[in-house]
């Protein structure tokens, strides 16, 4: 039986591939890991992101969207954000949403932050100006 579970070392990233299709204007189509999927290592993409699944390493991308299911054991940076999962780790990005189901344990780094009725939250926050990331 296969499993649906990838593994990488400090010497080898997380299965990725090399090139992104594209989505028609020369930018990257949205990644997505799936609910059934567990990763352990750093993803890296230059499009979107959308974690369903578990994710045990850094997360770097242009956007990311934590779903409700998900749980995400690293840091998260990328320029808008939205938790809806869990994630226990620094997330920095320029716009940071924690939605109604979030639950986050770990120091938020933004320009706007958006905390909805609801949503956990323990760690602090602390404010970027709009010309660092």
């Amino acid at each position: 039986m296969f499993s649906k579970e990838a593994k990488a070392t400090a010497h080898e990233p997380a299965a990725a591939p090399t090139a992104r299709p594209s989505n028609g204007n020369g930018t990257a189509a949205q990644s997505i890991i799936s609910r059934d999927l567990k990763i352990k290592g750093d993803l890296i993409c230059n499009g979107d992101i959308q974690i369903d699944g578990e994710v045990e390493g850094d997360v770097q991308s242009r956007s990311i969207t934590i779903g409700e299911g998900a749980d995400v054991r690293g840091s998260i940076s990328s320029d808008t954000i939205r938790v809806c999962g869990s994630v226990n780790g620094q997330v920095k990005g320029q716009s940071v949403v924690l939605a109604k189901t979030a639950k986050l344990v770990g120091d938020v780094v933004h320009q706007t932050l958006a905390v909805e009725p609801g949503a956990f939250f323990e760690g602090q926050c602390r404010r970027i100006n709009g010309t660092q990331s």
